[in-house]
This record gives C-alpha cells, sequence and structure tokens, in this order.
C-alpha cells in the first residue's frame, strides 16, 4: 500500500509530537495509533529522558493496545510515527498483533545522518521493523519529511 494523503496528515501530527518531544528536552519521535475508524486512539511522544531508554511511543502504544483493544482492532488499526520502529517497538507491535505501520524517516535514514555527523551508533542495531516481525505491513519512509526529520534530529544529536 501506497502512503496517501491521509497517511501523510497523520504523520504531520507524529512530526508535531516528535517536536515537542525535543522542546521538551527529549529524543525526536512521536506516534500516533489510528483506527479502522479513523479515530486517534492513543498518541505520545519519546519520553526516554528521565534514563529510562524503553519510553519509545511506539512501546507505548502496543501496551495500550494490548490493554484497550480486542486482537480484531488491533489488527485493523495503523501505528504512524515519525521514525521507524526500532527492534524493540517492532517485536511489541508484532507480539500485540497491531495492524500496518507508516513511518516518515527510516532507521537507515537516522544511522546514515549519525553517522555524518559523528555520533555513535545506539546499542541496539537499526534493524529493519521486517527483519523483526516479518509479517509486518510496513510503508515509509514518507520522502516529503526527510528533511524535516533530518532538521529535528540534528537539532537533538549533532555534536
Amino acid at each position: 500500500m501506497a502512503i496517501n494523503d491521509d497517511d501523510l496528515e497523520r504523520l504531520s501530527r507524529c512530526i508535531d509530537l516528535a517536536r515537542e518531544a525535543l522542546e521538551d528536552g527529549d529524543e525526536p519521535f512521536g506516534s500516533i495509533l489510528v483506527d479502522a475508524d479513523g479515530e486517534v486512539r492513543f498518541e505520545d511522544r519519546n519520553r526516554v529522558k528521565g534514563g529510562d531508554a524503553t519510553q519509545h511511543p511506539e512501546f507505548a502504544i502496543a501496551r495500550w493496545a494490548a490493554e484497550h483493544l480486542i486482537p480484531v482492532q488491533r489488527a485493523a488499526a495503523t501505528v504512524y510515527t515519525s521514525g521507524e520502529h526500532c527492534p524493540m517497538c517492532a517485536a511489541a507491535h508484532a507480539w500485540v498483533g497491531l495492524g500496518r505501520i507508516v513511518y516518515a524517516a527510516s532507521s537507515e535514514q537516522l544511522t546514515q545522518w549519525l553517522s555524518e555527523w559523528g555520533v555513535p551508533p545506539p546499542p541496539v542495531a537499526p534493524l529493519p521493523i521486517t527483519t523483526i516481525a516479518p509479517r509486518a505491513v510496513v510503508d515509509g519512509p514518507a520522502l516529503q519529511y526527510a528533511e524535516t526529520m533530518r532538521s529535528l534530529y540534528e537539532s537533538k544529536f549533532r555534536r
């Protein structure tokens, strides 16, 4: 499935959440969960600045969905996110049985940018979502947002 205008609008909200995280001193990542009827059911942003590196919005979405949605609702939902899921979040997504994932910037893009800026790689390998969750339906990156995401990441990570 290709990224459409509705997807781009949803990704724009994720980028707003990423910007909100950055303005709060956190890493710039934001995500939303949209049900089959198009209703936003949950949204969050990174909250890792306090020292808990597992406080990713995609992981929070998986936990929320497991608690509040039945399996058929989870499978019909879409997760929109400013950055491609890390392996931890991809695994949580798959274990909970969430549906499609749409992301603005890929892990490959982020890895390339970090390398250009001389930033050491993260402690977890930046694997594609489908390496961790091979049955996941994934669309991204949204090239329209590449420069926006690069700028947000640069503000946080470039030394």
